[in-house]
């Protein structure tokens, strides 16, 4: 048996920690003054924005996580694999809160379009000013972590996506506030919230995929089992399994069923090399055994 690691993902991105706090702190802070602002305006697309920007203060804090946990949660004892399935949990946890927000606000928004109220133009702009600020500043703060890390990747993509909602937020206040059109506050509340339900789901999907162990988006399974089996001094592949552990770090095992006169260290190695260069998996668990030993294998149901 034999196996490689990569845990790369999680070192890239421990190097841009401290801009990963940074950003952390400043879209929480505006997230609550949104959050505060559109409660005390009625302001749905504010609320709609403020929950946009909950995304990206997750994203950040499912990344530094990743990280820290990485750091403290040692695999030992009975937690052979870590906490790195805390981010997978986080991240379900965040699109069922999402979920929540973006059905509020399409419900009241559809109430409101009979009697739209009268929202303050002024304190909107101003939060929403507030708040594209800091998604500038969590922007830039990620930008170069972003190129190095798929944790950092994905928080700064969040950041990037709710720039466009911090700005139909400003658009919808300065109509609000130039013509007085009270439709203007309730229908980019909704935009913006239809704007986050696909990425939501999304995000829902890939936790959900990684929580149930399927295999990666990206892996053909069946074509990964047939380059094992044809690899030199390999009868046969099988007891094939592949999943994703967190974000980037990505886990495959199998069986090898060898000739007899195979090297099995020489088939290992080939393995183990075709993983990592053709399908980018670094920790791979493969079992090299002979033809006559593999029946047990077929005995077992799953």
């Amino acid at each position: 048996m034999g196996h490689g690691h990569g845990h790369g993902a999680v070192s890239a991105g421990a190097q841009h920690l401290g801009r990963l706090w940074v950003a952390f702190g400043v879209g929480a802070a505006f997230m609550v003054v949104e959050f505060g602002v559109g409660i005390a305006t009625q302001s749905l697309a504010l609320i709609s924005d403020a929950a946009h920007m909950l995304t990206d203060v997750l994203g950040v804090g499912m990344a530094l996580a990743a990280i820290l946990l990485a750091r403290r949660a040692k695999v030992a004892g009975s937690r052979t694999f870590g906490m790195y399935r805390a981010e997978v949990l986080a991240a379900l946890a965040n699109a069922v809160l999402l979920f929540g927000v973006a059905g509020y606000v399409v419900v009241e928004a559809v109430g409101r379009f009979g009697d739209p109220p009268e929202v303050p133009g002024l304190p909107v702009v101003l939060a929403a000013a507030a708040g594209l600020a800091a998604n500038l500043v969590s922007f830039f703060m990620l930008r170069d972590g972003a190129k190095d890390s798929i944790n950092v990747r994905g928080a700064y993509l969040e950041v990037l996506a709710d720039l466009i909602g911090s700005v139909g937020v400003l658009v919808s206040g300065a109509v609000t506030l130039l013509f007085g059109w009270r439709y203007a506050d309730p229908i980019m509340g909704v935009a913006i919230g239809l704007f986050v339900l696909p990425r939501t789901w999304k995000l829902a999907a890939g936790a959900l995929r990684i929580l149930f162990q399927h295999a990666p988006e990206r892996v053909d399974v069946a074509a990964m089992q047939t380059d094992l089996g044809g690899l030199p001094g390999v009868e046969e592949a099988h007891d094939l399994h592949v999943w994703t552990l967190t974000s980037g770090m990505e886990v495959a095992s199998a069986h090898l069923t060898t000739c007899r006169d195979a090297d099995p260290t020489q088939v290992l190695q080939a393995a183990q090399a075709l993983l990592a260069d053709r399908y980018h998996i670094e920790h791979a668990t493969l079992q090299v055994e002979p033809g006559d030993s593999a029946q047990r294998c077929r005995e077992i149901s799953w």
